[in-house]
């Protein structure tokens, strides 16, 4: 198969997000239960995305081990999207330190990915790795075009077939994919960006977006706002096409502040547009402050998922 087939597998997902990538598994709240991963296949995704921070369960110093007990879990997360016949994205995720000093963290995580692409050599074909969750700060587009070719090489010794998926710099922003580098002769690669806007409207009342108390109350679904969305989703289908790689939308949601009606509208209109252009997708995220499922009653919040699934309800 080729990277688009490849794309194809991935298809519609959800992040399991709030759990393997806090500082450590239920710090913020979700701590992942089997039951989830049966939850997601049971209402038709077809893959998750896993953001794990590595970086909070290595040592500081060469050889910079990953802690053993960590990988057990993270085996145990992908076994469980794998045997449910879901294919599984795992990143490097909130590696905060190597976006405010990459230079000094540079050395960390290639060996951080040697160790885990080794790891998972004998994995099957549905399980991709995703090289770094939102470079950013002073992680710039130029540090990550240097820094790229030597964590493909990295996974290239164990991993000489896995599907790798990268985004671009700022935060995977979908403006940045034409300064994105990617070796020609590579052609195992998925090619990601994140989609949030309008902040404004995503992010309205969230802890960690300042000043974004006076959004709250911002509703989406004028004849703009849509025509925002498919402008944005034109020009990444259009690098796309001119690159031709595959798109991963790994990321999409709008946080529970939001009106539910809102919400649904715009999730609706995200994942559709995705589906236009033969995107796949992965929503932000399963079960804490954007989810889908109210982990608390144990079910889908209707009206999202209807909207992430494309069921009547939306129409």
């Amino acid at each position: 198969m080729d990277a688009f087939a490849y794309n194809r597998l991935l298809g519609r997902g959800i992040n399991l997000g709030d759990a393997l990538d806090g500082p450590k598994e239920g710090a913020w709240g979700v701590t992942l239960e089997a039951e989830y991963f049966q939850a997601i296949k049971d209402a038709g995704f077809n893959s998750v995305r896993i953001p794990i921070r590595w970086s909070a369960h290595a040592q500081p110093e060469p050889p910079y081990t990953i802690d053993p007990a960590f990988f057990d879990r993270v085996d145990w997360a992908i076994d469980h999207a794998l045997s449910r016949n879901m294919a599984a994205v795992i990143d490097i995720h909130h590696y905060w330190e190597m976006d405010k000093d990459p230079l000094s963290h540079t050395a960390r995580l290639i060996a951080l990915w040697r160790q885990i692409a080794a790891r998972y050599q004998g994995r099957p074909e549905t399980l991709f790795f995703e090289l770094f969750n939102e470079p950013s700060d002073q992680f710039t587009d130029e540090r990550w075009a240097e820094i790229v070719p030597q964590l493909l090489r990295t996974i290239r010794e164990s991993s000489p077939n896995r599907m790798v998926v990268i985004g671009p710099a700022y935060w995977n922003s979908l403006d940045h994919l034409p300064l994105l580098q990617l070796p020609q002769n590579d052609e195992r690669l998925i090619v990601t960006f994140h989609y949030y806007q309008p902040l404004q409207f995503t992010h309205q009342g969230a802890d960690w977006v300042p000043n974004s108390g006076p959004w709250l109350g911002t509703t989406w679904g004028t004849n703009q706002n849509r025509d925002d969305v498919r402008k944005d989703f034109e020009k990444a289908a259009s690098w796309a096409r001119l690159s031709q790689r595959p798109i991963y939308l790994g990321e999409f949601g709008a946080i529970g502040q939001a009106d539910m009606e809102s919400r649904a509208l715009w999730t609706a209109a995200v994942a559709r547009e995705a589906e236009k252009w033969g995107f796949s997708w992965s929503y932000w995220e399963f079960c804490a402050k954007f989810g889908a499922y109210d982990p608390t009653a144990r079910n889908w919040r209707q009206l999202l998922l209807d909207a992430l699934l494309d069921k009547q309800a939306t129409k």
